[in-house]
């Protein structure tokens, strides 16, 4: 008797949910799809704008030589190459201790009311702007090594990647349920296991997305540079002297008058922006990798 009801039951549970929806709820629904849609694409639309323009400026006047030569012949190798150079500096030095920082905020910082003020001065640097950091940085590592160069300007990039480090990785350790740190502990995990084995590994693709936003950010700096590693025609000689690099390229082409010139800085956005495209695929390779294993 009573399995004959509960399939009764079944049978008309699996009617209404096979039944279509009233008209009124499709109309609403499939207006609610429209009207987000329709703001996706509004919010697509300046991106797109720019990218054409820049695209359709500068791909004109994109020639192979210029991915090996130096401005002083018409490329923009020793820019590419600064850049790369700069940013790589600011990364070693802004990932490790962001990183660390980050762990500490969100694992070990229950107890210890010194973090409260790491977390405020992090926020604060993080809204600093970057023309500010650049005359830190100047302050700091120009006037002491009596010239521009590129680790100058490397230090003053790791200035700007480490707030956004440290706050990303500390959100994405949070983002890890509770549970999965009372298993390791049931398990016989100390604190330090269950933090770096299982906690910072479930964080990884997280704390990389962060990573790769503190990069992209740091590639287009421009007034921390101007104040740190000033700028070169020609290659570097050695660290410690004046390097260019991408923006600051553009910043100082931008308002020249010559139409050669000008085609240039266009070309170089385009390059610019493939850096930073490069970095970004790259962080989500490896964190698809880390996420696999």
């Amino acid at each position: 008797m009573s399995d004959s009801l509960n399939s009764e039951i079944d049978q008309s549970i699996a009617a209404e949910l096979y039944q279509p929806l009233p008209t009124a709820r499709q109309v609403f629904t499939y207006l609610m799809n429209g009207i987000a849609f329709g703001l996706t694409a509004l919010a697509l639309l300046p991106l797109l704008s720019i990218l054409w323009a820049i695209m359709s400026r500068g791909l004109s006047g994109f020639k192979l030589e210029m991915l090996f030569s130096p401005l002083i012949e018409n490329g923009f190798a020793n820019a590419i190459l600064g850049t790369i150079l700069m940013v790589g500096i600011g990364a070693s030095l802004s990932i490790p201790l962001g990183v660390i920082t980050g762990i500490f905020l969100a694992e070990f910082s229950q107890t210890n009311p010194f973090t409260q003020y790491v977390r405020f001065i992090t926020s604060i640097i993080t809204g600093v702007p970057s023309i500010v950091v650049g005359m830190f940085a100047y302050g700091v590592v120009v006037l002491l090594t009596k010239g521009f160069s590129a680790i100058a300007g490397g230090f003053a990039l790791a200035v700007i990647m480490l707030p956004v480090i440290v706050l990303t990785t500390e959100e994405a350790l949070k983002l890890i349920p509770v549970p999965q740190r009372l298993a390791s502990a049931a398990l016989g995990g100390t604190r330090f296991q269950t933090t770096f084995r299982v906690i910072v590994s479930s964080a990884i693709p997280g704390i990389t997305t962060g990573i790769s936003l503190a990069i992209a950010r740091a590639s287009g700096e421009t007034a921390p540079l101007l104040f740190t590693a000033l700028f070169s025609q020609n290659w570097s000689d050695s660290l410690l002297s004046p390097t260019a690099s991408l923006p600051v390229l553009i910043f100082n082409l931008y308002n020249n008058p010559d139409p050669a010139v000008n085609q240039l800085v266009w070309t170089t956005s385009i390059i610019l922006l493939t850096l930073v495209l490069f970095f970004s695929l790259l962080s989500r390779l490896i964190a698809k990798k880390s996420k696999v294993n």
